[in-house]
């Protein structure tokens, strides 16, 4: 999202950020970018008057979830403006898997054929455009729901590149130590990784590196997190990174054995831009590298996982070598630079041809229609019912 309203502001664009969630200790100070922050309710009408004050061109909604509760309001005042949804990642592939996963067999593309899908595909088919962080995803959206290709844009991370300067300055083998495991507890996969890597994964790979630790970090650790910390095996739960890129890059290994998940994983990227190899898997790795060599190792099997973690903390021409595709990686796919102006120019090209564009979306129109009635009507009862008590 940061890179997102990064790139509005670098058009000399005016740019406000309304959100119903409730401030916290740890959000950005947008008002440094220039950005304008609003708190908006759910369910009441005074967002319609905050639309018709503002009368944006373009209204983003970060997440399905955000246009379900909005979208109608847009579309009753705002007709004429362009409306992106941004998916961050596909949230009803993530639930699917994580269903499988807990019903303890392999995905299949009939799990998304859920109530959630439905809720997300529905809100994808009525944007004018939406966002996809992954070029696996927006397959499967073409592929397995007829989402026209006219609605997708697959933009991943867009990243400043790693200067000659940053990578001298990057620690060297020789003085890092310890491996690093990083993710908000709150997010199901994470927490299920810690899991993993304390009851399969760690006892293994400590039996081979006795002085060796793991440390844990991630926001919200609860209770049953912080009982795993250990320091007799080295496992070390230390909840809130103050500075999550600091801690990633005095690691000599990052470790992320996600069994489930969706989108592109932030602590894999932070991992290359640190020049920290990182061991994980193919959920973990998905649409990530674009079959350029992994920064470290993609394991399918539990073998192979303690394997790859001990040899690529040990030997450090293997260590150097993955650091040096990291990098690729990141010149290759991540590059703002080259990313941005593709972007731009794809929002104002569907800006100036929305209402062409429109005719063309017929499952779209009929969406918005029928949508837009059932959404309102429940918005307004539930706003009446909050007016009445």
């Amino acid at each position: 999202m940061m890179q997102l309203l990064q790139s509005f502001i670098n058009q000399g664009w005016q740019v406000d950020f309304a959100s119903p969630a409730q401030p916290t200790e740890h959000q950005i100070d947008l008002a440094q970018l220039g950005i304008n922050s609003h708190v908006i309710r759910l369910n009441c009408s005074s967002f319609d008057q905050f639309l018709l004050d503002k009368s944006p061109n373009i209204v983003m909604f970060d997440r399905f979830m955000m246009e379900e509760q909005f979208g109608w309001r847009v579309e009753k005042h705002l007709p004429q403006a362009l409306r992106i949804l941004n998916t961050e990642d596909l949230h009803s592939l993530r639930h699917a898997r994580h269903q499988a996963f807990k019903a303890g067999r392999e995905y299949q593309p009939e799990d998304l054929h859920s109530e959630l899908s439905i809720r997300e595909v529905a809100a994808i088919f009525r944007a004018d455009l939406t966002l996809m962080i992954s070029a696996v995803e927006t397959r499967l959206l073409q592929q397995q729901f007829q989402v026209p290709t006219t609605q997708l844009y697959t933009l991943p991370f867009m990243l400043q590149p790693i200067t000659a300067t940053q990578k001298q300055q990057r620690l060297s083998f020789a003085q890092r130590s310890d491996f690093v495991s990083i993710g908000n507890f709150r997010h199901a996969p994470n927490w299920d990784a810690v899991l993993y890597l304390k009851q399969m994964f760690w006892p293994a790979i400590r039996q081979q590196l006795p002085d060796a630790s793991v440390h844990i970090y991630g926001a919200y650790p609860p209770p049953k997190a912080t009982q795993l910390h250990n320091p007799a095996q080295g496992f070390l739960v230390k909840g809130w990174a103050d500075n999550a890129r600091q801690v990633v890059g005095q690691a000599r290994v990052l470790l992320a054995p996600l069994r489930f998940g969706a989108g592109l994983k932030g602590k894999l990227v932070e991992a290359m831009q640190t020049g920290t190899p990182s061991v994980t898997t193919p959920t973990g790795a998905e649409g990530m590298h674009a079959g350029l060599p992994w920064s470290g190792a993609v394991c399918a099997d539990e073998t192979a996982f303690v394997q790859q973690a001990v040899y690529l903390y040990t030997n450090e021409d293997g260590w150097q070598q993955a650091q040096q595709q990291g990098d690729q990686i990141l010149e290759q796919l991540y590059n703002r630079a080259e990313l941005e102006p593709g972007f731009i120019a794809r929002i104002l090209q569907h800006y100036q041809q929305r209402e062409a564009l429109r005719q063309q979306h017929f499952i779209s129109q009929m969406l918005r229609h029928h949508s837009m009635k059932s959404t309102q009507y429940m918005a307004q009862w539930i706003e009446a019912k909050n007016r009445h008590g």
